[in-house]
Parts: structure tokens; sequence; C-alpha cells
């Protein structure tokens, strides 16, 4: 019932299977049957070949995250060492010599803090003076301040960090209200 110029054998891999060969005598069927396994299996290795990159892939996306999550403080995690160094030597030094010592160890280790803060991205939030921003801060109390303008922020209580513009913990403050009377 199938006639050779039907839609199903434009096909240009059957028109070459079907296609008489050289003396003019149609392939056989187990030619045929052969030709069509054989293109089978090449599609079936290639399947799976495909499958095997995925699967492979996928497997070294999940190495690579995995990694970048145990490691992605590495960092910041080396810049706090230099800070416990710091550390210990203040306190080393103030054991020895009690005094002005201990608070030059402090100062200088608080400094150390700062700059492995900003190498890793962290901004202190200190907004004495400032208006105030409920996305920032965090009001503790509201006191009366005839100097200040309402919604100022009078007196930092605890600073505020961000970590890439993003608030890691809201500044704590006393923020200025109107006098009463």
């Amino acid at each position: 019932m199938t006639n050779s110029n039907s839609a199903e054998s434009k096909n240009p891999d059957s028109a070459v299977e079907d296609s008489p060969d050289a003396a003019g005598v149609p392939p056989s069927v187990e030619t045929q049957l052969a030709a069509a396994l054989a293109k089978a299996e090449e599609h079936r290795n290639n399947h799976l070949r495909a499958l095997a990159e995925m699967d492979n892939f996928r497997k070294r996306s999940e190495r690579e995250i995995d990694q970048a999550r145990k490691f992605a403080i590495e960092r910041f995690a080396q810049e706090l060492v230099a800070v416990g160094d710091a550390l210990e030597a203040g306190i080393t030094t103030g054991i020895a010599n009690p005094g002005p010592a201990l608070l030059e160890g402090a100062q200088a280790t608080l400094r150390e803090l700062y700059r492995a803060f900003d190498k890793a991205g962290i901004v202190t939030l200190d907004p004495a003076g400032k208006p105030f921003d409920p996305n920032w801060h965090e009001a503790m109390v509201a006191q009366e301040s005839a100097d200040k303008p309402p919604g100022t922020v009078l007196n930092v209580i605890q600073k505020g960090y961000a970590l890439n513009g993003r608030l890691l913990r809201p500044a704590r403050v006393i923020v200025a209200k109107a006098p009463a009377g």
C-alpha cells in the first residue's frame, strides 16, 4: 500500500536505503533492517552519551556549589584570624604591663576587626544625628528633645551592620520626639 513517492519515503535516510544499488537491484529487507538497526544503535549510543554528560555536569555543579558554600567565608575567616592574633597580643601585653597598653591593644584589635569587616563588605551603621530609618534602625526609646527635630537619632545604643547592602543587624537607637506641652 505504500507508494515510494509518498511523504513517508521523502526522508533522505530512507531514500538512500530504499533506492536501488548501482546494478539497479533494490536492497533486501534484511539489508534495510540491518541499516535501520545500526542507525537505531547509533541514536541509542548518542542518547546514552548525552545522558552521561548531563549527569556528570550535574554532579560537577553540585560539587562546585558545595565547595562554594564551605569556603564562601574563607577570606573573612582569614581576616578574623589576624584579629584573634591582635587580641591575644593585647592580652599578653596587658598582663605583663597593665594600664594604657591594654587600652591601646584593645583599640588596635578593634581597628583590625573593622579592617576585616571592610574587606568582607560589612558596613557599620552608626546613625547618631541622622533621621530615623526603620529599615536600618530599631528604636529602643523615644526621648523628648528641644534641640533636635522629632525623628532624629539622638543616641546609638548598639551599632548596626550591613553586608553588601543587606541588613545584618539594625542599629539600636534612641529617637528624638517633640517635647510635651
